[in-house]
């Protein structure tokens, strides 16, 4: 289906502007960072309201302020600290916030969309999230692996053991570099390396907005964005601690503690940890890992909440990314393939160690019933250093037929520094018959990268008989660069609803500038950029839960990279429209979502061979459908599911217009279930189970050769008794060899095969 486009002009989205910014309260001042602050850094925005569970003293008082503002909705019993656990309620949702902990699979409110706490099921624009229940049943270790059964995305287009975790794809577009957000807040990522390797244990729950989110959250990618919610401290006392092993040689410990720090409940905390020790199905690879993450939060008076968050994570790892020709994975080599556990560097030059930390705050005020401010800060740094070999194919047909895989390698170091801050100021109130829910904002981020690397030289390889040798030749560096960007974005919105009815309007404008130093070259180049970006949506809410919906929104990226002659990319941009209908049963925990999407991306970048430099293509339309649905029933029952068509088509390309993308399919469809006895002898048990199926995708722009769809099998069974949880969970069961991606005849990459970890979890 196509859609009806419209174009809004220049003058048009001013005055849309303008006529949100009417809503703007005189004398209100958004907390502002200092120009120390502005001196050092920054980046987008934020998420959400600080934690709802918020400890009231034991002697607490009534509020002391009654509501002025006429038909204010906005209701202190909803903010109020609670003593009491989440779980302690009842109801599908009852007792969730948009950035807290869910019970089972079915979230019901989110902040991404809007920085707002909302409900899903009336958020014009289609979401997911995972939750940490999710996360544990289905035992995935890694971000991308937690995405694995959302529709129109996936985490691990790489493959599973990708110890760089790149390949996170929304909607057919590549959102590795751009589409990562830790708590709201921006986590950009060099040429080389990103934070998309950060430790799924971490997380609260993982949220992903489809679609185009600048206006929200400025420079973003067209097909969505990824939000870690971080754990945060909650009003009760709990514990938990695990140990893990299992395939490949992995061992691992975790903890999660926390709860009141005084009697009053005024300081909380929390407190998470990992320890791992363990290797990756591809031969000579480590995959260590510390990670550590405190949180305090402070409830100074009933109107006032700061939360201070850090994290500290140390990856030891080898270079699980193996770049393997298409003839022995793809297709065969003369009846022959290659094993999916092959390493094509050399063992002695294999390394991909990184280190990570972070820290900022999470601030909220309210001014008043119906005003409350917040600041979102957070410091973002990482170092890490790479030796590896990569294949670049058979040299002939001679060597094809021999098996012997050409080699190049590099080794080099790469730096990032950044800081964010988000300023909102946020309104309920009423005019006239129409009620309001307005947000306006400033956020800035500075983010700054240095990268080199040099290249070295080896002999060829026999991919089905490997000899290894462990020497090679430095050719000297071919790459030492440093970027820095800074990017402010001005923006409001404004949720408006009319009994049922409601709209949500968005403007921004971004203004960026980037500048880069080629230490090579020693030349230096500038540039800058700005744009504004516009969202409108309308939504209808039945009384039955049935909630249908349209929306358009834009996107603005300025690219923090350089094609091979060392230029300063130009900015990509987006334009999405989307229509949907959203459904969630009266008094039953579920949510399904129908959303179908027409999305244009203009000046793409890709990464092909034999080059792997960045380079801008083009356009990429990408129109498509999603399905998806969880529920989590009293019974113990829980289900999601998901289905995504996605026909993505280059439009504009100096040789492939009319082609489909590479890494792409056309049809990707999972279901998840798993049930634990209520009652009886086995009171307690658990089994569950998942199948993933996967579409053929074109190996190449050009769609000269398929990579073949794969259908795979997970698998679980636990074991609650009192305090203890013993469980055990099998991914891709069956062993099924198959290739996740190629990117061209000499870069195809193995998916994980079987791999099972038994965990026992004591909690408290």
């Amino acid at each position: 289906m196509t859609p009806t486009t419209f174009q809004l002009s220049s003058t048009t989205r001013l005055q849309l502007l303008r006529t949100i910014c009417l809503g703007a309260v005189s004398g209100i001042t958004l907390l502002l960072p200092t120009e120390a602050a502005l001196a050092q850094s920054a980046l987008p925005p934020v998420t959400v309201d600080a934690p709802r569970e918020r400890a009231r003293p034991a002697a607490a008082q009534p509020s002391r302020r009654a509501s002025t503002t006429r038909g204010v909705r906005a209701t202190r019993a909803a903010r109020a600290p609670q003593a009491a656990p989440v779980a302690a309620e009842s109801g599908p949702g009852a007792g969730e916030r948009a950035n807290g902990p869910v019970r089972g699979f079915v979230a019901t409110r989110t902040g991404t969309a809007t920085k707002t706490d909302t409900p899903i099921i009336e958020t014009p624009q289609s979401i997911s999230v995972v939750t940490t229940d999710q996360i544990r049943n289905q035992g995935a270790e890694s971000v991308g692996a937690a995405l694995r059964y959302t529709a129109g995305v996936s985490g691990d287009v790489n493959g599973g053991s990708d110890t760089r975790f790149g390949g996170l794809q929304i909607r057919g577009f590549d959102m590795t570099m751009p589409g990562l957000y830790l708590d709201g807040l921006r986590v950009p990522s060099s040429t080389y390396v990103h934070f998309l390797g950060l430790e799924s244990y971490g997380a609260e729950r993982l949220e992903v907005l489809r679609g185009p989110s600048s206006v929200m959250y400025g420079g973003s990618g067209t097909g969505g964005i990824l939000n870690y919610v971080s754990k945060l401290p909650t009003a009760s006392q709990f514990g938990e601690v695990s140990v893990s092993g299992g395939s490949f040689n992995r061992y691992q410990g975790q903890f999660d503690l926390g709860g009141p720090a005084n009697k009053e409940g005024t300081v909380l905390w929390r407190l998470t940890g990992v320890v791992r020790d363990g290797e990756t199905q591809v031969d000579f690879t480590r995959d260590n890992r510390v990670f550590i993450a405190p949180a305090v939060t402070i409830k100074p008076n009933d109107a006032t909440t700061i939360t201070l968050l850090a994290s500290y994570q140390k990856d030891t790892a080898g270079w699980g990314l193996q770049f393997l020709p298409a003839s022995g994975t793809a297709f065969a080599n003369n009846g022959r393939f290659i094993r999916n556990t092959f390493f094509g560097g050399e063992p002695n030059f294999n390394r991909f160690d990184t280190e990570l930390a972070t820290a900022g705050y999470l601030l909220s005020h309210d001014i008043n019933e119906a005003f409350t401010v917040r600041q979102n800060l957070r410091y973002a740094w990482m170092h890490n250093e790479q030796q590896s070999f990569y294949g670049t194919g058979y040299a002939s047909a001679a060597d094809e037929a021999a098996g012997l895989m050409s080699r190049y390698g590099a080794g080099g170091a790469s730096t990032i520094n950044s800081f964010a801050v988000d300023n909102q100021l946020q309104g309920k109130f009423v005019t006239g018959i129409l009620s309001h829910t307005t947000l306006f904002g400033i956020d800035y981020r500075n983010t700054s990268f240095r990268d080199a690397a040099s290249g070295y030289s080896t002999g060829k390889i026999n991919v089905f008989a490997p000899v290894y040798t462990n020497t090679w030749t430095n050719d000297g560096p071919y790459d030492d660069k440093g970027i820095k960007q800074s990017q402010v974005g001005l923006y409001a919105q404004d949720q408006i609803k009319l009994g049922r009815l409601s709209f949500l309007l968005g403007g921004r404008q971004d203004f960026a500038s980037t500048d880069l130093d080629n230490l090579l070259a020693r030349s230096s180049a500038s540039t800058s950029a700005s744009a504004f970006t516009s969202r409108a949506a309308v939504m209808y809410n039945f009384d039955n839960g049935i909630a249908p919906y349209f929306s358009y929104a834009e996107s603005f990226l300025p690219v923090l990279n350089t094609n091979v002659a060392g230029e300063l990319l130009k900015p990509e941009t987006g334009v999405q429209y989307e229509v949907g209908v959203k459904y969630q049963p009266v008094g039953i925990n579920a949510l399904i979502t129908l959303a179908a999407f027409d999305l244009t991306r203009s000046n793409v970048v890709t990464f092909a061979p034999p080059s792997y430099f960045a380079e801008q293509t083009g356009q990429v339309n990408s129109r498509g459908i999603e399905l998806e649905g969880t529920a989590t029933l009293t019974e113990g029952l829980n289900v999601r599911g998901a289905y995504s068509y996605i026909d993505a088509v280059l439009t504009q390309d100096p040789v492939n217009v009319g082609k489909a993308p590479t890494t792409v399919p056309l049809n990707r469809f999972s279901l998840w279930s798993d049930y634990t006895v209520q009652g009886g002898p086995l009171a307690g048990v658990q089994v569950g189970g998942g199948v993933r199926y996967v579409g053929s995708t074109f190996g190449d722009d050009a769609n000269t050769f398929k990579v073949p769809a794969s259908t795979v099998v997970d698998a679980l069974l636990a074991y609650t008794k009192d305090n203890y949880r013993l469980a055990l969970n099998v991914t891709n069961i069956g062993d099924t060899r198959y290739v996740a991606a190629c990117y061209g005849y000499t870069s195809c990459f193995y998916a994980e095969g079987r791999k099972a970890i038994a965990k026992l979890t004591y909690r408290w």
